[in-house]
């Protein structure tokens, strides 16, 4: 009986080796530049893609939305409420909300053409750099352009939108930080108060031991809850961006 199981065992063995595919990697010679032009433009693709989260996050409103609600969470004095995954996951559909005229507009007049062969990779590129340029243009304080403008000793160009990139792309994430910071000491005002009158009037009620964040907290959640404070933030951001 165990031979009977041990010989049926090999067969099935032999069956499911002889079912599986083979998988062959070679390395060779290019047979000229055309081969090596491919694998160099193949590298550059894939370390473009490591990254490209990275540049979409500087090159949209996602900076300025989650800085805020940092902020939000931060002045409430919850920890982990909500959690990131929440934060992230908001922050990222209204990034797609605030940016959808944006990436409307390359994909018409950029990506489809692209697709469709009728322009180049170099001109389809630079026809989706447009629309984004001009909308970091028009939230990219001046302050900001000069800095690396001086440093590389050139003039402000007639128009935004003929900045490169190496210099609108920082200029815009610092001025996003700098409009995401004064939303968020707005938001820390109210809250600042209420830890203020609780910790005075656990002083003056002789309760120094008692840790005024743990009673200010219920205050700053009923206080966010009766001004409907999700929608005051979000309509907040939003129309920072309606230009």
């Amino acid at each position: 009986m165990l031979v009977v199981r041990d010989q049926a065992f090999a067969a099935t063995t032999t069956n499911n080796n002889s079912i599986l595919p083979g998988i062959h990697l070679n390395i060779g010679s290019s047979t000229g530049p055309t081969g090596v032009d491919g694998t160099i433009q193949i590298i550059l693709l894939l370390t473009v893609l490591s990254i490209a989260p990275a540049i979409l996050v500087l090159m949209t409103a996602f900076t300025r939305v989650i800085v805020v609600l940092g902020f939000v969470r931060n002045a409430l004095s919850l920890q982990n409420t909500p959690p990131n995954q929440v934060l992230i996951g908001l922050a990222l559909f209204i990034t797609l909300f605030i940016m959808q005229p944006v990436l409307s507009q390359a994909n018409t007049d950029a990506l489809q053409p692209y697709l469709k062969g009728d322009i180049s990779q170099t001109i389809a590129l630079q026809k989706a750099e447009l629309p984004f340029k001009e909308f970091m243009g028009k939230e990219t304080r001046t302050d900001d352009i000069e800095i690396f403008l001086n440093y590389r000793h050139e003039k402000m160009p007639a128009k935004v939108q003929d900045l490169p990139m190496s210099i609108l792309v920082p200029a815009y994430t610092i001025s996003e930080l700098k409009t995401g910071f004064q939303i968020g000491f707005m938001i820390y005002i109210p809250f600042l108060l209420i830890d203020l009158i609780v910790s005075t009037t656990l002083m003056s009620m002789g309760m120094m031991m008692l840790p005024p964040t743990m009673i200010s907290l219920p205050f700053k959640i009923l206080l966010f809850i009766l001004v409907d404070g999700w929608n005051l933030i979000i309509q907040s951001i939003l129309s920072g961006y309606a230009h």
